[in-house]
């Protein structure tokens, strides 16, 4: 395989192996990567797994066509990327070994040398020349083992991402990208997310075109839509709304009550309801769909005064890789004594940003009058935003909507006759309640308000505790003149034909401009209500909350200069302009304190 005019695709495909780490299914295999860098000097990076030591050496000596290897770049140290290393250099003694001082150590281990007369040891930005070819080299530690290191071709702006971006699943397989790549990634990495969030980062600084992993195809096209995955993933955030039902049965009434369910929020709007039998399913599976999903119902029988063990099992997978920001609701089965509920809830406690349903479904055995009451009262707590949100289903005069404005962080949504645009606001206020009226305030170098003032409408979002940081940065750090904000998102609409948005709200006001007051920077629309609804109970998100739970803690150590207070960018340097604007949020240098 040709990946560039210099780089050569040198893996193989592993059909055979059923279970990957002697745990995952994999139906359709895995492809087990290695790739070549054709320069003035030649470098390959890592090797194959070893039942196919032959095949993956008869592959470089077809690539090189008689020329002799100089490096081998070893990016990471499992097995199944390592295992031919000292093969390697058998074949080609004169090659050069270029990997971390920890890959090195980990040779050692394996094989009994550190290679300590020929090698390179590299670090964080350690550059090698191949002649047209430069190699930049990006520490990458516990993603996901701590002597992983990532390599970064300036010169055709190849990014060679170790187990990063990878999928099960051989490279002729036909099958989405994403459903292979969940999997391995929330089964292998999911207990990684804030090294993966702090490689991303590096990774933004990058010109990228392509991304070669180490299992899986290479990525060429639409590479926004594997790093937004990537974020979503290793931030812990439901990559789409729906509800997720895990449960075990022992003689069929917890299955009977989990259908039931399954059929009623379908019928009161959910997007998607999955269902696994944790008894019968692939666990991987459940676990990956678990993430994937914004909530989530555990139904399980009380056993040996603890729980059915497949579903301990589960619960177990989901701590061990932080599952958090989820709603997540019970339902129990006790012939005698029902203690299910609480050892699950329990078992969780560990787990961050969990809201649980008020209700709890409890079985003496099978489901009766009072139980298929808790049933439907946990499908109202399930579904109440899915109902707000549809127009057939929602109550679009619900004016306590106006009780969710306080002090808080708001996305204003409006459209310029082309695309639809959005920015974070903190200054929404009620101003009178007969008529309801309502002031929304923006700086006039935002360009909504220039889009707001010429079509005279806008939806208010009231953001929740859930919002992430990205949320702020898509809305707060970019500007929609040249960015499409709702590029990647399935816009849900109100009446008055504009966007709001589909998570992280727990209301939304659609207004119109009756009055506009010109404040010098910044100017107030004073707004008439045309529709309101309430999405959600979920707590609003305040300006206080967002500054000490949301936003990142900047890292200053060793750093001497100005941060700035909105999203914690740093100046270095001794004195901050006047006319500074923060080049990420666009708020000046009033918004910049010391670092202390």
């Amino acid at each position: 395989m040709t990946i560039t005019n210099d780089i050569r695709y040198l893996g193989v495909n592993d059909r055979k192996v059923d279970l990957f780490e002697g745990q995952y299914a994999v139906p359709n295999g895995i492809s087990y990567n290695s790739y070549a860098i054709l320069d003035e000097k030649i470098a390959i990076l890592d090797t194959v797994d070893a039942n196919f030591t032959h095949e993956w050496l008869d592959n470089i000596q077809n690539t090189l066509a008689g020329r002799s290897p100089d490096y081998l770049i070893v990016q990471h140290m499992e097995p199944d990327h390592s295992a031919n290393i000292l093969n390697f250099v058998k074949a080609y003694p004169n090659t050069t070994l270029v990997a971390s001082a920890k890959a090195f150590a980990m040779m050692q281990n394996f094989f009994g040398t550190a290679f300590t007369d020929n090698r390179i040891v590299v670090g964080e930005g350690d550059t090698l020349c191949l002649g047209r070819h430069t190699l930049t080299f990006v520490t990458a530690p516990m993603v996901h083992w701590p002597e992983v290191i990532v390599t970064y071709d300036s010169t055709d702006k190849v990014l060679f991402s170790a187990d990063g971006f990878g999928k099960f699943g051989a490279l002729d397989a036909e099958e989405p990208w994403a459903d292979e790549a969940r999997r391995y990634f929330i089964g292998i990495v999911g207990k990684y997310g804030p090294q993966v969030q702090a490689l991303l980062k590096k990774a933004a600084g990058l010109d990228i075109a392509t991304i070669c992993p180490l299992h899986g195809p290479v990525l060429t096209e639409n590479l926004g839509y594997y790093l937004n995955l990537y974020n979503t993933w290793s931030s812990y955030q439901p990559e789409e709304e729906g509800i997720v039902i895990a449960y075990t049965s022992v003689y069929g009434n917890t299955k009977k009550a989990v259908h039931l369910l399954e059929e009623k929020l379908k019928a009161s709007g959910c997007p998607q309801v999955v269902v696994h039998d944790l008894a019968r399913t692939d666990m991987a599976q459940a676990v990956a769909d678990a993430f994937r999903y914004s909530k989530l119902v555990l139904a399980t029988t009380t056993y040996n005064a603890g729980i059915f063990p497949f579903m301990r099992e589960f619960i177990d997978h989901l701590t061990e890789r932080n599952f958090q920001n989820r709603t997540v609701a019970f339902i129990e089965n006790g012939s005698w004594a029902p203690l299910a509920a609480k050892v699950m809830r329990g078992m969780l406690e560990k787990s961050k940003n969990l809201t649980y349903t008020d209700t709890t479904v409890t079985l003496s055995s099978a489901l009766n009058d009072e139980s298929l009451a808790q049933l439907d009262a946990m499908v109202g707590e399930l579904c109440m935003e899915y109902l707000a949100r549809q127009d057939a289903t929602a109550n679009k005069n619900d004016l306590t909507a106006l009780f969710h404005i306080g002090y808080g962080l708001y996305v204003v949504t409006s459209h310029d006759g082309k695309k639809d645009n959005g920015l974070i606001v903190n200054t929404v206020t009620q101003v009178t309640s007969t008529p309801n009226r309502i002031a929304v305030t923006i700086n006039k170098e935002n360009y909504s308000h220039h889009v707001i003032k010429q079509t005279g409408k806008m939806n208010v979002n009231c953001l929740t505790e859930d919002a992430p940081f990205s949320v702020f940065e898509k809305f707060g750090f970019v500007s929609g003149r040249n960015v499409d904000k709702f590029a990647d998102c399935t816009p849900l609409r109100s009446d008055n034909g504009l966007i709001f948005l589909p998570r992280h709200i727990n209301a939304f006001l659609s207004l119109k401009v009756e009055q506009y007051l010109d404040l010098g920077t910044h100017g107030m629309f004073i707004c008439s209500v045309t529709e309101a609804r309430v999405i959600s109970d979920r707590p609003t998100m305040t300006y206080t909350y967002y500054q000490n739970e949301v936003k990142p803690k900047p890292e200053t150590e060793g750093k001497s200069g100005f941060v700035c207070k909105i999203c914690g960018y740093i100046y270095e340097g001794d004195t901050l302009p006047a006319d500074y604007i923060c080049p990420l949020c666009k708020h000046g240098a009033a918004d910049f304190e010391p670092i202390s």
